[in-house]
């Protein structure tokens, strides 16, 4: 797993972004990272906003499942953990824990 809040101390910053309908993504800032706010089968998963393929924005993917779809050449990548789970993607991608406070979604920035 590629959990960039994993170990460490982290600050929770507030998710400025609403939730996207399921199966789409919103792309936004917070704490200086380009993170990608994912609506997989109704769950919050948030990503650095970035293919570990080519580095371009994830903006526009498409998910299936818990699978992201790259949307230049089709890789795909697990929400849940980042792991690659179909070429050209090979590394995995940084994922952010999230978690609700009252009506917001925040998500945990390395600090």
């Amino acid at each position: 797993m590629s959990e960039a809040a994993s170990g460490g101390e982290v600050r929770w910053l507030d998710v400025p972004v609403g939730m996207p309908p399921e199966g789409q993504v919103e792309a936004f800032t917070a704490g200086g990272h380009a993170l990608l706010l994912c609506n997989a089968e109704g769950t919050p998963y948030v990503l650095h906003d970035e293919c570990p393929h080519v580095r371009v924005s994830m903006a526009g993917a498409l998910i299936r499942g818990t699978l992201l779809e790259c949307p230049l050449h089709g890789g795909l990548m697990d929400v849940r953990d980042g792991s690659p789970q179909g070429m050209p993607i090979r590394r995995p991608g940084t994922c952010y824990a999230v978690r609700t406070e009252g009506e917001a979604l925040q998500v945990a920035i390395p600090a």
